[in-house]
């Protein structure tokens, strides 16, 4: 069997190639595999699950669209886990019960295939990031949440499209160093929880890095986002003797073999 992950897909129903590129990765690759975690910003922005009570709204037809692919995923016994993003933390439990999904605390400690590792969305290893942070800890507040879903869901939508707007404004000011995972997070991280092997997206800066914990190698994988053109996703097969995960990018148009 083997075991996808996938972050960063930002859907939005001003980008329709990429929802079609993952509705056709659904159907091709992701089908038969035993999990896909998706982790993080599947949606681009997400102001409560209300959204999908709304009727002949474009945001609210994709939403149900994507929960009609994932529950037919579920059905074909591959199980599907969700983690918070930056841009889709609102995402609640009707959303994902309605996927029959799993939502995973973040950082989950996992094995994926035989493998044991840390999975994450990413954004809170961007330490140096001092004024995101501060957001994120309000953000993610349970009370500041609450208090966001008690407004009409019309005043939730502008404040979605104002958050976008003021995020990249501030990040064009920033440099990128700033912007990236802080090392001796990831560090503290991966030694919190024992392991040698790191998956997580975020950062939009796909690469496989080689680091080295308390004398032993260890990698951090960091997951792509999604375009018009080009996915991403990282597999691991326990075909494969002693599986490593495998960071692959492929054209939206031709996703890859199950486990190819």
């Amino acid at each position: 069997m083997h075991t996808l992950l996938i972050a960063d897909l930002h859907l939005d129903t001003t980008t329709p190639d990429i929802t079609q590129g993952f509705l056709r990765y659904l159907e091709h690759t992701a089908s038969g595999a035993e999990a896909l975690l998706i982790l993080g910003d599947l949606f681009d922005a997400w102001i409560g699950d209300d959204l999908l009570d709304l009727q002949d709204d474009p945001k609210a037809e994709l939403a149900r669209q994507v929960i009609e692919a994932l529950e037919k995923l579920t059905h074909q016994d591959t199980k599907l886990y969700f983690m918070h993003g930056n841009r889709d933390f609102l995402l609640g439990e009707r959303f994902i019960q309605a996927c029959n999904g799993t939502l995973l605390a973040e950082p989950a400690e996992l094995e994926l295939e035989g493998t044991p590792l840390v999975v994450l969305h990413g954004d809170s290893l961007c330490t140096r990031d001092e004024a995101y942070m501060q957001f994120r800890q309000q953000a993610r507040d349970p009370a500041w949440q609450a208090q966001i879903l008690a407004l009409p869901i019309e005043q939730r939508l502008e404040l979605a499209k104002s958050l976008r707007l003021q995020s990249g404004e501030a990040n064009a000011n920033k440099a990128d160093a700033i912007m990236d995972v802080t090392p001796a997070e990831v560090e503290r991280c991966m030694s919190e929880h024992g392991v040698v092997t790191m998956i997580h997206g975020h950062t939009h800066r796909p690469y496989v890095h080689d680091l080295t914990m308390e004398g032993v190698p260890a990698k951090r994988y960091v997951l792509g986002d999604w375009d018009n053109e080009h996915g991403w996703d990282i597999v691991l097969d326990d075909a494969i003797a002693h599986p490593e995960p495998r960071l692959r990018q492929f054209p939206l148009h031709s996703p890859p073999d199950p486990a190819g």
